[in-house]
């Protein structure tokens, strides 16, 4: 069997010159065999530049796209593959938006595995340790604290016993950050889990400190991403000052970042992004690297169901993984592209006995949100 083509899809909701918040854009790549597999992936990234990646002719030997390296090659060679797209992309690739590409193929390619095995992807990456996930529902929250009670109030009805809010105004003033976590805090109950993704924009060590010690009477499960994951030596001190747990990391790529930030900035949760990370193939290396750490990992995911599935299945096979992101994104592309979308039930999502990533998408509205 041989890889015959690769196809990049490029998503938008909003026009170019529009705004676009998490989840209204999409980069996604069908992998194509000549016996008619046919291999689903996504990044979370920047679709068009994430399509240069693929589409890009050589310039020297380490410095092309993806494509020319792929086809005629045998996509069952999944480790091969990535090591190859690695090696011959030293320049433009290595990091950021290079690993994101590989990522969405390298997803593609376990996705024809499973298929041509005939076996889940969970079991292909050695075996199934739970049957069901525990969920926590991911929001952006209103600007009004009053409105995040409510948004606050619907998600526990729907069953989740757990939730993050992130994103919005959150991080941008001090007094703000301190009434919206009060006010979800109030709705939720005190000893309900809830956790905040500052998204970095704390910025600094000194107003980080400040703002742990601010929220800290608001029992926070964890605060994420308080300053950018290059300021290693800032999380290791907050690690050290703060009561509430620190997470980190969705940006990051490759085993080779996660293993010094792991080490270095002493988080308490790590959280590499399946399809930023470099796939399926590398965040079971990250996942190895955090075990041995006594860090946990618990998956950033805030796209589309193609993420949602291939999440699924990595933490189904990973032994001490047993709790995931779900976004609440109102999103076409998270509600609609997917057709048959993993469901949240009770708190928990099930693992499905699927083969491959067993995502349907939908067409109709592939055509009508495609970049040109």
């Amino acid at each position: 069997m041989k890889i015959s083509k690769v196809e990049v899809i490029c998503l938008r909701i909003p026009g170019y010159d529009e705004a676009c918040e998490w989840g209204d854009d999409a980069f996604i790549v069908k992998v194509f065999t000549d016996e008619g597999l046919v291999g689903i992936g996504e990044s979370d990234t920047s679709p068009l530049v994430a399509k240069a990646m693929i589409d890009a002719p050589e310039s020297n030997l380490y410095c092309g796209g993806l494509r020319r390296l792929l086809v005629g090659e045998n996509p069952l060679e999944i480790q091969k593959l990535w090591d190859k797209m690695y090696w011959s992309s030293n320049y433009n690739g290595r990091r950021g938006v290079g690993i994101h590409a590989m990522s969405a193929v390298d997803i593609a390619l376990w996705d024809i595995a499973s298929q041509y095995y005939n076996v889940p992807i969970h079991m292909l990456l050695g075996g199934k340790y739970r049957d069901k996930i525990r969920a926590y529902g991911t929001f952006i929250p209103a600007d009004s604290p009053d409105d995040n009670k409510i948004i606050v109030r619907d998600l526990i009805n729907q069953g989740f016993t757990s939730l993050k809010f992130g994103g919005g105004i959150l991080g941008d003033d001090p007094e703000s950050d301190v009434a919206i976590v009060e006010a979800a805090r109030e709705e939720a109950g005190k000893d309900f889990d809830l956790s905040i993704d500052i998204a970095t924009k704390w910025r600094t060590y000194g107003h980080a400190a400040s703002m742990f010690k601010r929220l800290e009477r608001f029992n926070l499960n964890w605060i994420e991403e308080p300053i950018l994951s290059d300021d290693m030596n800032g999380y290791a001190r907050l690690s050290r000052l703060a009561a509430t747990r620190i997470s980190g990391g969705e940006s990051l790529t490759t085993r080779y970042e996660f293993n010094e930030f792991i080490k270095r900035s002493k988080v308490d949760i790590v959280q590499p992004d399946i399809t930023r990370c470099g796939g399926i193939s590398e965040i079971r290396k990250v996942y190895d690297i955090a075990a041995m750490q006594g860090t946990k990992l618990v998956p950033h995911g805030f796209s589309t169901g193609i993420l949602l599935a291939a999440t699924v299945q990595f933490l189904a096979a990973a032994e001490q993984c047993d709790l995931m992101e779900y976004s609440q994104s109102t999103s076409p592309l998270f509600t609609r592209l997917v057709k048959n979308r993993i469901p949240f039930v009770g708190g928990y999502v099930t693992v499905p006995d699927c083969i491959g990533l067993g995502v349907e998408l939908d067409e109709d509205l592939i055509d009508k949100y495609r970049m040109a």
